[in-house]
């Protein structure tokens, strides 16, 4: 099934220091690298934040305004495209894989979304495939997405979750890298 990507890179990591988590390298490669390798079947990836190089051509979108959320951030992704799946990653998940999508996109059936769980049993909604209209319906329910939750924002869609994984862990602080 095809598939649009939307890379949600625009936050401030705070609780690395101020350091662009998208830039971190783990094993030689970028995480935003890391995460663009995983959705390269995408028929178009669209990433949500300051442009930056990255090991493949996508399409750049900024929040706006900049810094208001991943709500916002997702809205402005979402803003394009037309595929009826929309993958949804951020930034910071270094160990998702492009089988990790392949099963997000594949399970979602007559679900609203598919997503993984990190190693603790935390569902990732940044880690997760969705149906495009359940992802507008939501957003137009929300209305301004500015400084929403994302909790918020998917409260009423029906989800199915992966088993607890490392691939759904996110990285928020370099003790993460070492889980």
């Amino acid at each position: 099934m095809e598939f649009d990507a939307v890379i949600v890179a625009g936050g401030g990591s705070t609780r690395l220091g101020g350091v662009d988590k998208a830039l971190v390298v783990l094993d030689g490669v970028t995480f935003l690298d890391r995460v663009l390798r995983a959705v390269e079947g995408a028929a178009r990836t669209v990433v949500v934040g300051p442009v930056r190089e990255t090991y493949r051509d996508v399409e750049w979108t900024q929040e706006e305004p900049p810094g208001s959320g991943p709500v916002a951030g997702l809205a402005a992704g979402l803003a394009g495209g037309h595929q009826p799946v929309v993958v949804v990653l951020s930034c910071d998940l270094p160990w998702v894989t492009a089988a990790d999508v392949t099963r997000l996109v594949d399970s979602l059936g007559s679900h609203d979304g598919s997503g993984l769980r990190d190693s603790n049993g935390r569902d990732q909604w940044l880690a997760a495939a969705y149906k495009r209209s359940s992802l507008e319906q939501a957003l137009e329910r929300l209305g301004d997405p500015r400084d929403k939750s994302v909790r918020r924002l998917m409260a009423e869609l029906d989800l199915v979750w992966s088993e607890p994984t490392k691939n759904g862990d996110d990285v928020d602080t370099w003790a993460d890298l070492d889980r």
